[in-house]
C-alpha cells in the first residue's frame, strides 16, 4: 500500500483564497444559488486550499462556509460539496462514526476504510476520531461488531503491519502452508490464522505468500476465503487481499459495483471519489478501464445527473476511452 501521488485534484495555481471566498459568497447570496461557481471552485482546489478558503470566508463575512453550503444546496450535490470540505482524516473519522452510529452498523464502510488505509493513515484516523468525538474508535467498533469480523477489524486498527523490508522466503513458505492447513486441508476453518497473517504481515511478503499459496494449493487465496468463510468476515478478508494486491484495483471494483445494476450507491460513490481524488484516482481510472472495458467517466455520466454529475466528472478529471 505505497503512498500514491496520482490524484486528479492537485493544488490550484494561481490560488487566491480571498477571491474564491468572495466568489462563493456571491454565488450563495440572495435569491437562488449559482451552483456552477460552487462546484467549479470546490472541485478544482485541493483540500488544503479549501481549508484556506473556509478560513477567508469566515474572516471576510463572519459566516461558516460549510453551514452556508448546507443551507443553499440539497441532496447528493450538497453531500458531495460538504464532503469535499472535510480534511482527509476528519472525512474518514466522520464516515466511521456514521457507520457505527444508531441502529445497525454499516459493515461495508468499516471494511472499505480499514482494509485500504495504510498503518500510518489508520493511526491518524484514530487520533482524529479521539479529538473530534472524544471517544476511542476501537472501543466504539468493538461495541458494535462481534466474532471473527470484530477480531480482524481490531487487528487492522492496531496498525502494526510489518514494515516492507525484504522478504524472507522461508517465512513465505511457512505462512502459505499455515493458510493451506487452516483452510483447504482442515475440516472447518481456523479463521485466526487467516486474521493474524493477513492482518500483520507486510504487503510485499503477502504478495509472495499469495503466489506460493497458489503453487501449493492450486487455488487463488481469494477462492479459499470465498469457500472457507462467509458474511462480513469473508468480505473483510477479501477486501484486505485485494488491497494488498492493488489498492487502485480494489477501488475501481468498489466504484464499478456502486453504479452497476439498478440504482446507484451514492454514499460509496461520493466516499471513494472524494477520499481518493488527491491520492490515486488516476490509477483507479486506469484499473477501471482495464478491468471493466469502459471508462469511469462514462459510467458516472450514465449513472448520475445534474450538478452532482458535473461535480463528479470534474473530480474524475477526464475520460479514458
Amino acid at each position: 500500500m505505497a503512498k500514491y501521488t496520482r490524484g486528479t485534484v492537485t493544488a490550484f495555481s494561481p490560488f487566491d483564497a480571498r477571491a474564491d471566498a468572495e466568489a462563493l459568497r456571491k454565488a450563495m447570496k440572495g435569491m437562488g444559488t449559482d451552483e456552477e461557481t460552487v462546484l467549479k471552485i470546490l472541485t478544482s482546489r485541493n483540500n488544503a486550499q479549501r481549508q484556506e478558503i473556509a478560513s477567508a470566508f469566515k474572516t471576510l463575512f463572519g459566516r461558516d462556509l460549510v453551514d452556508d453550503l448546507k443551507k443553499e444546496l440539497t441532496g447528493k450535490f450538497e453531500t458531495l460539496m460538504v464532503s469535499l470540505m472535510r480534511p482527509a482524516y476528519i472525512f474518514d473519522a466522520h464516515a466511521l462514526k456514521h457507520a457505527i452510529k444508531g441502529a445497525g452498523t454499516n459493515e461495508k464502510v468499516l471494511t472499505e476504510i480499514l482494509a485500504s488505509r495504510t498503518p500510518a493513515e489508520v493511526q491518524q484516523i484514530k487520533q482524529v476520531y479521539l479529538q473530534e468525538y472524544e471517544a476511542n474508535l476501537e472501543d466504539k467498533i468493538t461495541g458494535e461488531t462481534s466474532g471473527h469480523f470484530q477480531r480482524m477489524l481490531v487487528v487492522l486498527l492496531q496498525a502494526n503491519r510489518d514494515p516492507d523490508v525484504g522478504v524472507d522466503e522461508s517465512l513465505v513458505e511457512q505462512d502459505a502452508q499455515v493458510l493451506f492447513r487452516a483452510g483447504e486441508l482442515k475440516w472447518g476453518t481456523d479463521e485466526e490464522k487467516f486474521i493474524t497473517i493477513l492482518g500483520t504481515r507486510s504487503v510485499s511478503h503477502l504478495r509472495r505468500v499469495f503466489d506460493k499459496y497458489m503453487t501449493i494449493s492450486g487455488f487463488q487465496i481469494e477462492e479459499t476465503i470465498d469457500r472457507e468463510t462467509s458474511g462480513d468476515l469473508e468480505k473483510l478478508l477479501l477486501a484486505v487481499v485485494k488491497c494488498i494486491r492493488s489498492v487502485p484495483a480494489y477501488f475501481a471494483e468498489t466504484l464499478y459495483y456502486s453504479m452497476k445494476g439498478a440504482g446507484t450507491d451514492d454514499d460509496t460513490l461520493i466516499r471513494v471519489m472524494v477520499s481518493r481524488s488527491e491520492i490515486d484516482l488516476l490509477d483507479i481510472r486506469r484499473e477501471f478501464r482495464k478491468n471493466f472495458a469502459k471508462s469511469l467517466y462514462q459510467m458516472i455520466q450514465k449513472d448520475t445527473s445534474g450538478d452532482y454529475r458535473k461535480a463528479l466528472l470534474l473530480l474524475c478529471g477526464g475520460d479514458d476511452e
